[in-house]
């Protein structure tokens, strides 16, 4: 099982680079092959150089950037999207929507075909994300509908393909105990655990099983 870390803060050793590891060493140790992707260590160009780089319609990359290139082969990659973000004026930090405009692109995540709904190239593959915040939760949903989740979760992974397995906010951050963030740390490594299992169990049963003539 190949899964990828997405780590959606423009500044190093952030909290949700701690919860990023923590995830990627619970699954790691549970069998899974674990690549953590630190944007805010990983420069890439934010803005495509013209409407080409907008789309992969024959699903090679060779016109993108190297930098790009190596983000969407990440992506194809994995068969379960982590993504960690803070949530910053109602969604996420302009480095994480950079990454999903330049890699998602049309022909790798999705295609459009006249006359039928877009078709979902990331289908069969399943997500989390984990949202910290310095507000309450409730916050989240009575001041911004959760933009964050409807833009990420319904309007970007959903829309790929990606079967939304758990989404966890982190809050209030601020002010927090360390006691408190270790919890969470904490809990981050459980669903690290757990998903593993669980979509591992869930691929054998998928995986016909060869029968001896």
């Amino acid at each position: 099982m190949h899964v990828l870390v997405v780590v959606g803060h423009p500044l190093p050793d952030s909290f949700n680079h701690a919860l990023a590891q923590s995830y990627a060493d619970a699954a790691r140790a549970a069998g899974a092959q674990v690549r953590v992707l630190d944007l805010a260590a990983t420069p890439f160009p934010h803005d495509p150089p013209s409407r080409r780089a907008l789309a992969a319609h024959d699903g090679t990359t060779d016109h993108l950037e190297p930098e790009v290139a190596a983000l969407v082969e990440h992506v194809r990659w994995a068969d379960h999207l982590v993504v960690t973000h803070p949530q910053w004026w109602g969604t996420y930090p302009a480095v994480l929507k950079a990454f999903l405009d330049r890699v998602l692109l049309a022909g790798v995540a999705f295609r459009y075909t006249k006359g039928h709904a877009p078709r979902r190239l990331l289908r069969g593959r399943t997500a989390r994300t984990f949202m910290t915040m310095d507000s309450p939760k409730p916050w989240n949903l009575l001041a911004y509908r959760d933009a964050a989740g409807a833009s990420l979760g319904t309007a970007t992974l959903a829309f790929t393909g990606h079967r939304l397995v758990g989404r966890t906010t982190f809050a209030p951050v601020r002010f927090s105990t360390p006691e408190r963030r270790e919890r969470w740390l904490a809990t981050a490594a459980r669903l690290g655990r757990r998903d593993v299992a669980r979509l591992t169990a869930r691929h054998r049963a998928r995986t016909p099983v060869a029968v001896a003539a």
